[in-house]
């Protein structure tokens, strides 16, 4: 099959509802080849649910999708042998070897990829005689990818693939992550981690209660505040509504619970001013921070709340 077409998968109006619950309402995106394109939001966004439903694990109750060539859902035989699928829990036969499981899901397929390469790629080298049982989580997970790759696909699916892990764990991942990409792969993943889409993707789709609420590079997506820093702080004994939006270099104001955030592009000026201001009107100030606007500014900005708290 020829991938050479830009778009390699085609979103269109996906819905899944459960009773009057819509978990996915109305989802359209396009993945370009070659991308690692990042589905960003809380847990109940609709991510896993929009995932499953790509690959085969739902059917949409409205909508379909083209993935490669292939409409989802009157061609998913075609579809699933131009695709790998690792999920946030994945069961495993315990009491096989990392080589054995890998040699078994290998048998699966008409033709498959070498075995051992792939392994040294996941960094299980060391593991590959070891029982799953006694794989630690980032090994388990590593294990996970590779059996998604064991036949060689065009377009993986990971789905929150370093929940759970430790930080080195989830930087190892991020590696393979890119790794894959380098080698051609076009990659789908789900998280709610806003430094690991950062870091990984190549575009975000930021989604929010069943719905996308915005797509772009993460660069362009942080532009949207229209400012490079943040500014935190909270207000002692704060009584009433203070409007902060007409301090010097001010492009945007939000609160998160009783923190202020302003998003300014001139923060040294920004900061001045705030103190200005709040002399004038007889404000103390505490728990000042400043920082480099991030993606979870952007969710706060457009829901009102924060990544974490969602």
């Amino acid at each position: 099959m020829n991938f050479s077409e830009d778009t390699i998968i085609d979103v269109k109006g996906l819905v899944k509802n459960y009773g009057s619950f819509k978990a996915v309402n109305g989802v359209h995106f396009q993945v370009h080849n070659g991308e690692i394109f990042g589905l960003l939001g809380p847990n109940g966004a609709g991510k896993t649910t929009t995932l499953e439903m790509l690959v085969g694990l739902r059917k949409p109750d409205e909508g379909t999708a083209i993935i490669g060539t292939h409409d989802i859902l009157r061609e998913l035989t075609k579809v699933k042998e131009i695709i790998g699928v690792q999920l946030q829990s994945t069961s495993l036969f315990d009491l096989l070897t990392v080589e054995e499981i890998l040699q078994m899901y290998a048998s699966f397929y008409p033709s498959h990829i070498p075995i051992s390469p792939l392994i040294d790629d996941m960094l299980l080298t060391e593991k590959r005689k070891s029982r799953i049982k006694g794989l630690s989580g980032g090994q388990k997970q590593r294990l996970a990818i590779a059996l998604a790759l064991v036949h060689d696909p065009h377009v993986v699916f990971l789905d929150e693939p370093t929940t759970g892990l430790d930080p080195q764990a989830r930087r190892t991942l991020w590696d393979i992550v890119l790794q894959l990409k380098n080698k051609g792969k076009t990659i789908v993943l789900t998280t709610h981690y806003m430094d690991e889409a950062h870091i990984l993707c190549d575009r975000i789709a930021i989604m929010d209660q069943g719905e996308l609420i915005a797509l772009d590079t993460p660069t362009q997506l942080v532009k949207s505040l229209q400012s490079d820093s943040a500014l935190e702080f909270r207000v002692l004994q704060e009584e009433e509504f203070i409007d902060f939006s007409s301090i010097e270099g001010v492009k945007k104001v939000g609160k998160q619970s009783d923190v202020h955030m302003l998003y300014s592009d001139h923060l040294q000026k920004t900061l001045t001013s705030l103190i200005h201001f709040a002399t004038e009107k007889n404000l103390q100030l505490v728990d000042i921070q400043t920082r480099t606007a991030t993606l979870e500014d952007v969710f706060i900005h457009m829901t009102g709340r924060s990544l974490r708290e969602a």
